[in-house]
């Protein structure tokens, strides 16, 4: 509890209850839309915001991350599960399994302290990733609001075809509903976007649906919710069944890494208290578990959610305990009361809310800085639409490896020094006027020398050595910039030295780390090679020393 409430004080006590009453107002209508997105009832949903929602308040080391199931997440959920043929009677133990499984993964992160895989989620990936998955979403809610019908095994082509071809069909009730709906929300979250929009759209659209008998007239309306907290209880299913939900759990698992703990740093590092990342992992593990020990799905880190309770001045997990409690006096007694509540009012809701993770802006930003990994995030994006969530994600990840592995091959090599150009600077933070000793030539390399560049790196030395119009009779490498070396990497290296002894050059080093010079000796390559602390202390030596040269010729 002295986590929950760290930063509260009475000046601040009242501002983190109201805020907490938004939340609850912002989450309930929410998560009955992402329930019914990831194929649950709607109890799955608000089943979520208790005994997960409390524990990882109770444990996170962020005051201001909202754990919850969200968009993304949950058309990962009805997705992955559709992919392994689970028919509509299953999901909901498989689901609880996925969950599960993801807080598994998750407590196991955070035993090993694997807080910094967050970093090896790339932005592009998660944009397109999320873009693709509330593409997804995007269009099964407009569907929802049109009153049509879609085949939730469909692909995304066949789905937005069979959208396109019988908009003749559309429920004039439905989009009657919806497009009012819609335009509440826009301009509510345009021009005051603390106020509970969604809340107040869901309450007088189920006024509509009540008062018209809309239901009779065939709007679908949520129906009954049943009524009670939820229950403890080990998913029903097999040894095959939890090995089939391993790859989306993982998956789930990965992202929730990515996401919660870049958001927990930020929004640290913005209000000024410190974060554990292994710890907010073992507060997401520990949320996942309960999610699906109580019946529901996989939660994460609402992005939405957290920006709001930012917006309204918590500084505190006090808002999350409240939506906790307030969200079990809701099943507890006034279930009665989403009976009404209309499928293509939900479907706004959440289309409001899904728009922001298609990310245009985003991928704006992206294509004016990058367009290589631009492209990375549209085919991690259409990925999802085509292949479907996890392959989406395995294509990027192969896509950025690709990416990596090219930077990584050809990184700059500067020539600081050579009989060619004498007055280069060595970059040193030493006095102008550096000495030119005949035929040094000192070369950087900025990159770690490994099997991908190794070849380049000695293809390139060799053709400065050729091209050179005096004899060189030293190279200095500037080992500044290079990190480590591997055994390909070695390899390379002792050919060149080799080579270079061969022609009477000697290979000198500067500005060896520790580590680097372990690792070189470890391979043997200081042998036959001699070590100086700097450029300048290089080139001074050889020009003071001439006769420690090589002969030439």
């Amino acid at each position: 509890m002295k986590r929950v409430l760290a930063g509260l004080d009475r000046r601040t006590a009242a501002r983190e209850l109201l805020a907490g009453v938004t939340l609850l107002a912002m989450s309930v209508p929410l998560n009955i839309g992402y329930a019914q997105i990831a194929g649950l009832p709607a109890t799955a949903g608000l089943y979520a915001l208790i005994v997960p929602t409390l524990a990882f308040a109770l444990l996170a080391s962020t005051r201001q991350v909202v754990a919850a199931p969200d968009a993304a997440a949950a058309a990962l959920v009805f997705s992955s599960l559709t992919g392994l043929g689970v028919t509509p009677g299953g999901f909901a133990a498989m689901a609880a399994a996925q969950a599960i499984a993801c807080g598994l993964i998750l407590l196991l992160a955070s035993r090993l302290r694997l807080g910094f895989l967050a970093d090896f989620l790339s932005r592009p990936i998660l944009t397109g990733f999320v873009a693709g998955l509330a593409l997804e979403v995007l269009l099964s809610q407009i569907a929802k609001m049109l009153g049509l019908s879609l085949d939730p095994a469909a692909e995304f082509l066949d789905q937005l075809v069979h959208v396109i071809t019988h908009l003749g069909e559309t429920d004039p009730w439905a989009a009657g509903m919806s497009a009012p709906a819609l335009v509440t929300l826009l301009l509510g979250r345009r021009f005051t976007p603390r106020a509970p929009w969604a809340l107040l759209v869901l309450v007088a659209a189920t006024v509509a649906t009540t008062l018209l008998d809309l239901e009779a007239r065939g709007v679908r309306v949520l129906g009954s919710v049943p009524a009670g907290p939820p229950t403890v209880a080990w998913p029903g299913v097999g040894l095959s069944s939890w090995l089939g939900v391993l790859p989306s759990a993982l998956a789930l698992a990965l992202i929730t890494i990515a996401e919660g703990l870049l958001m927990s740093r930020s929004y640290g590092e913005r209000r000024g208290y410190p974060t554990e990342p292994n710890r907010d992992l073992l507060a997401f593990g520990v949320a996942n578990v309960a999610a699906g020990l109580s019946a529901s799905f996989a939660v994460g880190s609402s992005t939405s959610r957290t920006a709001a309770m930012d917006q309204a001045g918590s500084r505190t997990q006090l808002p999350s305990v409240v939506l906790a409690v307030g969200t079990l006096l809701l099943l507890l007694f006034g279930t009665g009361l989403l009976h009404d509540v209309p499928s293509p009012a939900i479907g706004a809701v959440v289309a409001v809310a899904v728009s922001k993770l298609v990310g245009l802006g985003e991928l704006r930003a992206l294509a004016r800085q990058s367009r290589t990994e631009t492209g990375i995030a549209l085919a991690c994006m259409v990925g999802v639409l085509l292949l479907g969530p996890l392959d989406g994600l395995l294509l990027a990840f192969v896509l950025s490896l690709i990416n990596l592995a090219r930077r990584a091959a050809a990184p700059p090599i500067d020539v600081l020094h050579g009989p060619d150009d004498p007055d280069v600077s060595l970059t040193d933070p030493a006095a102008p006027g550096v000495p030119t000793a005949p035929g040094t030539l000192v070369v950087r390399f900025a990159a770690p020398i490994f099997f991908a560049n190794a070849q380049v790196f000695t293809d390139r030395i060799t053709t400065l050595v050729d091209e050179c119009r005096e004899p060189i009779r030293a190279v200095v490498l500037d080992t500044e910039a290079i990190t480590d070396i591997d055994v390909t990497g070695s390899e390379a290296v002792a050919r060149l030295r080799d080579s270079l002894t061969s022609q009477d050059i000697l290979l000198a080093w500067t500005r060896l780390r520790p580590p680097l010079r372990d690792r070189l000796d470890h391979f043997g390559l200081l042998d036959g090679t001699r070590e100086y602390p700097t450029n300048r202390s290089a080139v001074s030596a050889l020009t003071d020393d001439p006769s420690s040269l090589p002969p030439t010729g």
